[in-house]
């Protein structure tokens, strides 16, 4: 089963460090308004989903939501979450760091998107329990 999104080594060592800090994660891939399109860190439950929130997948056991519009775009590519030195958001957890999380993409292979395809679209926010 391919992913829409992972972590690469250093943001999956920083999110460690950031759960034993402030317990279970949660991440919202920002739309460009005051963030630009950074990936956004939160406790979990301290974010409100809209309900067409679509969810990508988990990084280190952490949801990873965006928005229905923003999936639309991006639906053909493959996201690895990465860190790099330098002040984020200040609504993400991150920030005091020094550093900030980045978003990096590259299309899918066509097997890649045959197999997401078959699987069917990812859920959003309003279809899942709880």
């Amino acid at each position: 089963m391919y992913k829409r999104i992972e972590a690469d080594e250093k943001a999956i060592a920083l999110i460690n460090e950031l759960k034993g800090r402030y317990g279970a994660l949660m991440f919202h891939q920002s739309g460009g308004c005051c963030d630009g399109s950074a990936p956004m860190c939160y406790p979990q439950g301290e974010f409100h989903l809209g309900h067409q929130d679509v969810l990508l997948g988990e990084i280190v056991g952490c949801p990873f939501y965006m928005s229905a519009f923003q999936f639309d775009y991006w639906r053909n590519t493959h996201l690895t979450i990465d860190v790099v030195e330098g002040r984020g958001s200040s609504f993400s957890v991150e920030a005091p760091e020094g550093v900030r999380f980045l978003t990096r993409s590259r299309l899918f292979t066509d097997d890649e998107l045959a197999a997401l395809e078959a699987a069917g679209e990812p859920p959003r926010a309003d279809e899942l329990p709880g």
